[in-house]
């Protein structure tokens, strides 16, 4: 299926819904649990997704879309949101949405055109890249971390379901 603009945002705006609705009331039990050393909790997952809106997909789509001659991204910081102030999960979540819907106004205020998906930029490790790349990438990596909040949480019941282990993909290494 070629790229469509159109789908992929249909999908974008529904993130900060999928995550309120998962997520929201929920105790520190399902918030802060993972699966174990260096791997991350629902909570560092909306950290994630909020560092992502302000510094990865906007930002990155601007270059391309400039008229600059070094389009070469600044490197993104994966694990930025685990030392930064522990805040409530509501305000992670409010602020998550309202990066969104930001980041989802100037995207769709740019007009953006066949073209204009075929433009490149640089980034650090995978080299040029075309903007077409980059917004199917955000798509991915939105419904990725979905799965890993829903395999994460999965993963506190790994060792109490028993013989059903066996049935349950999620669980599966």
């Amino acid at each position: 299926m070629p790229f469509n603009l159109t789908h992929s945002i249909e999908m974008l705006q529904r993130t900060p819904a999928v995550l309120r609705a998962f997520l929201q009331g929920l105790s520190d039990h399902w918030l802060h649990a993972n699966e174990g050393e260096g791997t991350w909790s629902p909570y560092d997952v909306v950290g994630h997704l909020i560092h992502g809106e302000k510094t990865d997909w906007i930002p990155r789509m601007e270059i391309i879309l400039s008229d600059v001659a070094d389009k070469t991204f600044e490197p993104f910081d994966r694990f930025a949101q685990l030392i930064q102030e522990q805040k409530p999960l509501d305000v992670l979540l409010n602020e998550f949405e309202a990066l969104r819907a930001k980041s989802l106004r100037i995207l769709q205020s740019r007009a953006i055109s066949e073209d204009d998906l075929m433009k490149t930029g640089i980034h650090p490790a995978f080299g040029e890249v075309q903007l077409y790349q980059l917004l199917s990438t955000w798509v991915a990596h939105d419904l990725g971390h979905i799965a890993q909040i829903s395999r994460v949480m999965a993963h506190q019941y790994k060792e109490d379901v028993g013989p059903w282990v066996a049935y349950l993909r999620i669980l599966q290494p």
